[in-house]
C-alpha cells in the first residue's frame, strides 16, 4: 500500500510537487546535548536563522524541495520551530516520531508494552503533534547501536513497525557508526512493515559493501546520510562505497544527505553545512561517471518513493 501524499509540517503535499532534490536525513532542530557542552545543539531561536537562510540557499541555487528531518522523541523535537523554518525558507520539510537509540530514550520505552507504545506512535501521527495539527510524515529516526539492537530498542523498533504498517507510514533507522542493520531490518520486517518501507542509518560508515548489498537486495534503502563528516569517515570511503553499491544494480535503493546534527557544522560558524551534498560530493560522483538521472533517482525519486511506498514505475 501507498499514498500519493506527504504529510509535511505545513501541511499535505503531493509527491508530484517535489521536483527538486531532497535531502533524506536532516535535523533542522535539535538537542542531543548529554555532555553539556552545547555542541549537539540546533537551537530554534540562536540557530535558525542561519538554518533557514542554508535552506533558502540551497532552494535557490540547487532546486532544494524537501528536507526529511529526523529528530524525534528524546531529541529536542518542536514542530513548530520546522514549520516556521519551511515556511521561512520555502522548503517543504517532513517531520518524525519514534525513538532515538538508548541513551536518549524516554521514560515510556521502560514501563510500556510494544502495543502501547505502538498505540502511543499511532495517535501522534493521526492526530498530530499538539493543537496546531503539525503530523508527522515519517518514524525515524528509530534507533540501536551494536550489532543485535538492545532490549528497548527493540521494543522501540517493534512499535515503530507496527505504528508503520498501521498508519502507511515509513521507517527510518539510526544504525549507530552503520552498524547492526540487518538486524534491524529483521525486526522491523518480522512485524510485517515490507523492507520497501524500511531505511537503514548511517551505512556510509561501515567500510562493509556486502552488507549494503544484502540490505540493498532484501529492499530495504541504504542511507549514505552522513556525507561530509569527515571525523567519522572521508568521503573518498563513501564514494568509493556508494559507487559498490551503484555497480552492483542497486542505485534504486539509496538515499544520501549529510545529518547536520551541531550548529558547529553550520556554513555561518565554518562548517559543511546542508549544501555539502550539491556542491562536493555529488560533483564527485559525476565525476566517476554517474549521470544525471541516476544523481535524479537517489536525490528525489528514491526518497519519495521511500516517504510513499511507491514502486520505481510510480515514481
Amino acid at each position: 500500500m501507498h499514498t500519493s501524499t506527504l504529510h509535511t509540517v505545513t501541511g499535505p503535499l503531493s509527491y508530484e510537487a517535489v521536483r527538486g532534490p531532497v535531502l533524506a536525513h536532516e535535523h533542522l532542530v535539535l538537542d542531543l546535548d548529554l555532555k553539556g557542552d552545547g555542541g549537539a545543539v540546533l537551537d530554534a531561536e540562536r540557530h535558525g536563522p542561519a538554518v533557514t537562510a542554508e535552506l533558502a540557499d540551497l532552494r535557490e541555487k540547487f532546486d532544494l524541495s524537501l528536507v526529511i528531518d529526523l529528530t524525534c522523541r528524546g531529541m529536542g523535537r518542536d514542530p513548530r520551530a520546522l514549520a516556521a523554518v519551511a515556511r521561512e525558507a520555502g522548503v517543504a520539510v517532513v517531520a518524525a516520531t519514534g525513538w532515538y537509540y538508548e541513551p536518549f530514550h524516554t521514560p515510556e520505552l521502560a514501563s510500556m508494552s510494544v502495543e502501547e507504545l505502538a498505540g502511543s506512535l499511532v495517535r501522534e501521527i493521526e492526530g498530530g503533534f499538539d493543537a496546531d495539527g503539525i503530523r508527522p510524515g515519517v518514524l525515524g529516526e528509530v534507533g540501536s547501536h551494536g550489532d543485535v539492537p538492545s532490549a528497548p530498542e527493540t521494543r522501540s523498533l517493534r512499535a515503530a513497525a507496527r505504528a508503520a504498517v498501521a498508519t502507511s507510514l515509513s521507517v527510518a533507522t539510526h544504525a549507530q557508526l552503520g552498524r547492526g542493520g540487518l538486524a534491524q531490518l529483521e525486526l522491523l520486517t518480522a512485524e510485517g512493515l515490507p523492507a520497501h518501507r524500511v531505511s537503514i542509518g548511517h551505512q556510509d560508515l561501515l567500510d562493509d559493501p556486502a552488507v549494503h548489498k544484502e540490505l540493498a537486495g532484501r529492499g530495504a534503502y541504504v542511507a549514505f546520510d552522513t556525507v561530509g563528516k569527515e571525523s567519522y569517515q572521508s568521503d573518498d570511503t563513501r564514494l568509493r562505497l556508494l559507487l559498490a553499491l551503484l555497480e552492483a544494480g542497486h542505485a534504486d535503493r539509496a538515499l544520501l544527505s549529510c545529518d547536520i546534527s551541531r550548529h558547529g557544522y553550520l556554513v555561518s560558524e565554518g562548517g559543511q553545512g546542508y549544501g555539502h551534498l550539491f556542491r562536493s560530493f555529488l560533483p564527485r560522483l559525476r565525476a566517476a561517471g554517474v549521470d544525471d538521472d541516476l544523481i535524479d533517482l537517489m536525490t528525489r525519486r528514491n526518497p519519495l518513493r521511500f516517504l510513499t511506498g511507491a514502486s520505481t514505475e510510480e515514481i
